[in-house]
């Protein structure tokens, strides 16, 4: 893969009709379902200080969706025992013609690069066991699988990364 320069910038409101095209694709209908409703979910994330949502850009292309959050903000989330100050991640690249290229672990490693050099000690993310192209990405990110868990929104894979 050629060097790609990542950009991650802050989701607004003008970027909500990109995601919802985005959350249509099949790839990402696959392991993101209902999407109006994942669309109700983030815009109602918006503003909130225990999560950042941003648009990721390839080369100035917006590809994709990152949200990474503060796992012990939510009295019953489920990675509220992680050490502090951690973050979680989620992410998807929206744009059919870039996945399956190596976008995902790059992306994700200069995503990471940032919050560890801003002092973060430990993401965690926990995509579903079954999507391999995630669990694969991670893995090449740095990532470590930690074990399986039951969440509210079903069985993940939880995955830890530390500098």
């Amino acid at each position: 893969m050629v060097p790609v320069a990542y950009a991650f910038r802050p989701l607004c409101e003008d970027d909500l009709w990109r995601v919802e095209s985005w959350l249509t694709m099949p790839h990402v209908v696959e392991w993101w379902p209902a999407g109006v409703k994942q669309l109700d979910r983030i815009r109602a994330y918006m503003g909130d200080p225990a999560i950042d949502l941003f648009i990721v850009s390839a080369s100035d292309r917006p590809i994709g969706y990152l949200q990474c959050y503060d796992p012990t903000a939510e009295p019953h989330h489920p990675f509220r025992d992680q050490p502090a100050r951690t973050r979680g991640i989620d992410q998807f690249i929206g744009e059919p013609d870039m996945i399956n290229r190596g976008h995902g672990s790059a992306l994700t490693r200069a995503f990471l690069a940032q919050l560890f050099a801003a002092g973060t000690p430990r993401v965690v993310t926990d995509p579903d066991p079954a999507n391999g192209r995630a669990v694969r990405a991670y893995q090449k990110a740095g990532f470590q699988a930690e074990g399986l868990v039951d969440t509210p929104w079903g069985h993940t894979l939880l995955m830890v990364c530390q500098p």
